[in-house]
């Protein structure tokens, strides 16, 4: 099994698992990561991690939960732009690559690669964002997992769609 990064807690999930990374002074919530099955739980380093912990255990409960945590700063204005987008998309809905790239005067790629390098997944939900045939389009930048991480997309849409 591949060593994941340091995370500071590492919560099981039915698709597999979520890493949570939190930054030195554990002031921040810097990432989530979505992890294949068989990764192993880690119980939080500190105050803020096990917060987030709580709060994607009850997201994964609770599909319409809406997280609560400082989250650091990241990426570029056009990532953030497209990550506003994204997160204005109601739980059970999707949007597409193309119609967030039409809203932002750019390409469905570029919507594509700025979704691939979103460190906060579940609380900008990319999975959300699908193919305009219909299909789920990519996730979380699929270069080693790619089986894994769209059925973990599939799983998402699904748990969202439940909600009603």
């Amino acid at each position: 099994m591949k060593v994941h990064p340091p995370y500071s807690a590492i919560v099981p999930a039915p698709f597999g698992a979520v890493g949570i990374q939190t930054d030195a002074d554990a002031s921040q919530v810097v990432r989530f990561a979505f992890l294949p099955p068989g990764s192993k739980e880690r119980l939080p380093a500190n105050a803020l991690a096990a917060e987030a912990a709580q709060q994607v255990r009850r997201y994964l409960v609770q599909p319409d939960f809406r997280f609560d945590l400082p989250l650091a700063d990241a990426g570029t204005a056009f990532q953030r732009a497209v990550w506003r987008e994204i997160a204005a998309v109601a739980p059970g809905d999707t949007t597409t690559y193309g119609t967030i790239a039409k809203r932002l005067g750019s390409g469905p790629r570029a919507v594509g690669q700025a979704c691939g390098a979103n460190p906060l997944p579940l609380v900008t939900p990319c999975h959300r964002v699908v193919a305009a045939s219909g299909g789920l389009g990519g996730f979380a930048s699929q270069r080693d997992h790619a089986h894994f991480l769209l059925a973990t997309k599939s799983w998402l849409l699904q748990h969202e769609a439940n909600r009603r």
